[in-house]
């Protein structure tokens, strides 16, 4: 029996982590290895540091070292939102009727209103430290760009964002805010890069991906005096970062003699889930726990629920490194969904090779109406307006704890919230006027975009 749980757990500040987890350490069956897409061999540091500054590129490519060290003025910086609170879902346990307890780690808590500021300053302090210039970044509904351009504020460092035109367009305030941290903002595909006219000219009529806006910055980048570009998802040293989000949950729910049976989180490129899975992947590997991972993404971009496993570009304009992924083909042009963060055509390497060999137990794809149902009943509950990417997770918490109100489980389930929805509007105004559709690609246009998958044995 637990002890009583507070609404909010808020943990000292001494439980910062002071490093960061690398699952990857602790995989018996390794994740295969990112490929020269000229050579087809394995990358190396030499190949990597062009586009990344050093100190990531070997945490990328790190697959041995278990906890690595967090830099003292990153600790600090994490001090001024963090640690996060884990929230216990009283008022939404009630209106389901469950016995269910039901748990969420809250990310929203910072100006970006969402976990990508894990992440964002790491690789603007490791930019900085190298001596870097500027940098570029994509990003998708403007949690990461906003996240990055704070972070580049804080270290006075110029940045370009290359953002999802679709996402660009449904939600203007991001642009301001981007700019009032001193980013400049680009809505991808654009006419200002060399990939982004070529892909212009093959679908002009596109709302973009995160696929074309990579390509567009990491061509930036690497066109660049002294720059170098980052990502915001799916990349392993990306993962590594957001692993403090689960390693905080875990402390938190320890202190009251909590574990989760099932643990829930929405997946676009992975980061998310990959942050809050990761201590209590590490109980399942080594056999001392059983928790069972669920993981959500949207049916319009449904790239675990629908994809294949295999080596692909993780760009549109094909100029990254090949990762072996989820994936439904680089070129594949999801529709213009509202959850702009989680319309990626690839999955993370880690969470694919976890996914591929059963650890992460079940992948869910849900319509956006659907999830928008959850986030609205969410939101009249707890009080907070969720983000439509965290609302996937949302989505199957409900699912779960209706299960255990049909069978009476009083199970522990673990969701993260990964940010706040109040740059949403317009796709919560779509939902509640009743003009938002759902849209799932047919097998034929699927398969269009996997007859176009790199050949790699």
């Amino acid at each position: 029996m637990s002890k009583n749980v507070p609404y909010r757990i808020n943990l000292p500040e001494e439980y910062i982590p002071k490093q960061w987890y690398n699952i990857r350490a602790d995989m018996k069956d390794k994740q295969p290895p990112l490929l020269n897409p000229s050579t087809l061999k394995p990358a190396t540091l030499y190949d990597l540091t062009p586009v990344f500054c050093t100190e990531l590129a070997k945490q990328e490519l790190d697959d041995t070292t278990r906890y690595i060290d967090i830099p003292e003025p990153i600790c600090e910086f994490y001090k001024m939102c963090r640690p996060s609170p884990l929230i216990r879902a009283y008022c939404l346990e009630k209106e389901l009727g469950t016995p269910a307890k039901i748990y969420y780690k809250f990310e929203g808590n910072n100006t970006s209103g969402s976990h990508k500021l894990n992440s964002a300053i790491p690789q603007a302090y490791y930019a900085k430290a190298q001596g870097l210039k500027s940098l570029t970044t994509e990003t998708g509904a403007g949690q990461w760009g906003t996240a990055l351009s704070m972070a580049c504020a804080y270290y006075d460092l110029p940045l370009t964002v290359y953002m999802v035109k679709g996402s660009y367009l449904q939600k203007p305030f991001r642009k301001n805010i981007i700019e009032t941290f001193g980013a400049k903002i680009v809505p991808s595909p654009s006419d200002t890069t060399k990939v982004g006219r070529a892909i212009l000219e093959k679908f002009p009529n596109t709302t973009g991906s995160l696929g074309c806006a990579i390509s567009e910055a990491v061509e930036t980048a690497v066109e660049g005096d002294n720059s170098r570009y980052v990502l915001g998802s799916v990349l392993n040293q990306v993962v590594l970062h957001q692993s403090i989000i689960g390693l905080e949950a875990k402390a938190a729910l320890e202190m009251y003699d909590e574990y989760p049976d099932i643990v829930i989180g929405c997946a676009g490129g992975g980061s998310n889930i990959g942050g809050l899975i990761a201590p209590f992947m590490k109980d399942k590997i080594d056999g001392t726990k059983n928790p069972y991972f669920i993981a959500v993404e949207p049916a319009s971009c449904p790239s675990l629920t629908r994809g294949k496993y295999a080596y692909d570009f993780c760009d549109t304009g094909k100029v990254t490194p090949l990762a072996k992924m989820y994936t439904l083909g680089c070129e594949f042009q999801p529709a213009s969904n509202h959850a702009g963060g989680l319309r990626y055509h690839g999955m993370s390497p880690i969470i694919s090779k976890l996914y591929h060999d059963g650890l992460i137990d079940e992948a869910r794809g849900v319509e956006q109406t659907a999830i928008f149902k959850s986030a609205v009943q969410f939101a009249r509950c707890e009080g907070i307006l969720p983000a439509p990417e965290s609302a996937h997770a949302i989505w199957a918490t409900v699912e779960e704890a209706l299960k255990c109100k049909e069978t009476g489980e009083e199970k522990t389930i673990l969701f993260g919230l990964t940010g706040t929805g109040y740059f949403d509007m317009t796709a919560y105004s779509s939902f509640l006027e009743q003009t938002m559709g759902d849209y799932i690609p047919t097998d034929e246009e699927l398969e269009e975009a996997f007859k176009l998958l790199p050949q790699v044995e």
